[in-house]
């Protein structure tokens, strides 16, 4: 019922005082109540009543007592003013008339329990109304078990059932279930411990096993019969059970993942086998090869709860096999550093793909930046697959310089691919390297006496860059 239609009871002979333009809020119950601060015992939708001893005297107390009835989503206040009522204050009926909250007189003669009844005898066939939803939200489970509902269709039906349009979404605004909308930003609450009434319905913790896993706002709907918290509440707990069972195959597909990864990289897995075991992870046509460092499997799954994708830890490292574009959210990660194998088709050998990200990886890390993707830099795809091809550029260009190096402790190799890394900004360089710009440019003079390639020259910096490559390569450099 209204609080219009309380109004209009004659055998009440209640009288408004202020707020005329929240007339057509519903009330679900009458409770006399002489605290000062009631708010935490309330439901919402409440009618509160009151002789006067829970009102303050001051004009910003008695504002502010209104505010936190209107805030808790209280429908009205009666007062019986004959009673120990203080006067009422001009701010008082201003604050009541600027939010739209019913303040109506209750005459010394009617006593607050007959209003009570009278609300109470209105709402009885409501009440009915709630029960049977209440029992029908039950059923929900037996949806669940008897008809696979998808999230969608199931909370399309308790959105039918209730009264109520259904947002979910995580302590972050983001979607929570798939297929059920989220929320305006404004409707999430900043702490699990807010209360459940908000403007025209609820708000309500999703629980997990771990803290509070995301929001249920419930929203009364246009035309329909709500069916109050406790309805509201039981959604939760069905919400909060689909999100177990989502997790529960999301984390079973993950460590399914994880093997095929690591079978994919062995290369005992062959590519028929592979793809056909890669779509039922939503992989298919093209695929890029991630090595992450920096950052936590924790910080990689949150990041990518929502992108079909791979994941394998190795030491420090994270392999990640996913779609094009995944590395780019990996990149937007504080820390990280990553590298990304060129495109292939879904199940093919990783073989190259490995080495392709190891490197690129292992190039983010020393340049400071958080992606590099392999073939971004020219020289690579200029490299031969062969190893013995490759250790004997290695040998022939900066051979003397490495051997130098293991034999006094020096960093000229370091020191050289640091400064070349940086594009010859010696300054920049000496300053990653922790050493005076004067140093390193007595290492690079040092490197090239003992290598025979003048740095200035075109031609030698090319061929040492590329010597410097293929060393990596083949694990000769960190």
């Amino acid at each position: 019922m209204s609080v219009r239609e309380v109004l209009s009871y004659p055998a009440l002979q209640l009288r408004l005082l202020a707020g005329r333009a929240g007339l057509d809020r519903s009330v679900s119950w009458a409770h006399a109540s002489e605290l000062e601060d009631p708010t935490p015992w309330l439901l919402g939708a409440e009618m509160i009543m009151t002789t006067g001893l829970a009102l303050p005297r001051s004009a910003a107390a008695q504002r502010a007592y209104l505010e936190r009835l209107d805030d808790a989503g209280v429908s009205a206040l009666a007062v019986s003013v004959q009673l120990h009522m203080p006067p009422l204050r001009r701010a008082f009926f201003d604050t009541a008339e600027e939010r739209g909250m019913p303040v109506l007189e209750v005459p010394l003669a009617v006593p607050f329990i007959v209003v009570a009844q009278e609300v109470a005898a209105a709402v009885q066939e409501d009440a009915r109304h709630r029960l049977g939803a209440q029992l029908q939200v039950f059923g929900a489970l037996r949806w669940l078990a008897s008809e696979q509902l998808d999230t969608a269709t199931l909370f399309r039906r308790l959105e039918n059932l209730s009264g109520y349009d259904i947002r979910l979404c995580s302590p972050q605004g983001r979607p929570l279930l798939p297929g059920v909308p989220v929320p305006a930003p404004a409707l999430v609450p900043a702490s699990a411990d807010a209360p459940p009434t908000i403007p025209g319905g609820f708000v309500l913790p999703v629980p997990s096993p771990v803290g509070t896993a995301g929001f249920l706002i419930a929203l009364e709907r246009d035309g329909a019969r709500p069916a109050g918290l406790a309805v509201v509440q039981h959604i939760a707990t069905v919400a909060a059970l689909q999100l177990a069972v989502i997790r529960t195959e999301r984390e079973t597909l993950r460590r399914e993942g994880t093997e095929i990864l690591a079978e994919m990289l062995q290369g005992t897995l062959d590519q028929e086998a592979a793809a056909r075991r890669l779509v039922r992870h939503s992989l298919t046509g093209t695929v890029e090869l991630t090595v992450v460092r920096g950052v936590t499997e924790l910080d990689l799954l949150r990041a990518l709860d929502d992108e079909p994708f791979l994941l394998l830890n190795r030491g420090g490292e994270r392999y990640l096999l996913g779609a094009p574009g995944v590395a780019e959210t990996v990149a937007g990660l504080p820390g990280a550093a990553a590298g990304t194998s060129r495109p292939l088709l879904c199940g093919a050998s990783l073989r190259i793909a490995r080495r392709e990200a190891l490197w690129a990886a292992s190039h983010a890390a020393a340049s400071g930046r958080p992606l590099v993707r392999y073939g971004s830099d020219p020289v690579g795809r200029w490299l031969p697959d062969d190893p013995a091809a490759l250790d004997a550029l290695v040998e022939q260009t900066i051979g003397a310089a490495l051997r130098y190096d293991a034999e006094h402790d020096a960093r000229l190799v370091q020191s050289v691919r640091t400064w070349m890394e940086r594009d010859r900004r010696t300054d920049e360089a000496a300053a990653a390297l922790h050493i005076h710009p004067n140093t390193l440019t007595y290492r690079l003079r040092r490197f090239s006496a003992l290598t025979g390639r003048d740095l200035t020259s075109t031609g030698a910096f090319t061929e040492v860059w590329m010597a410097l490559r293929s060393a990596w390569e083949l694990g000769l450099l960190d």
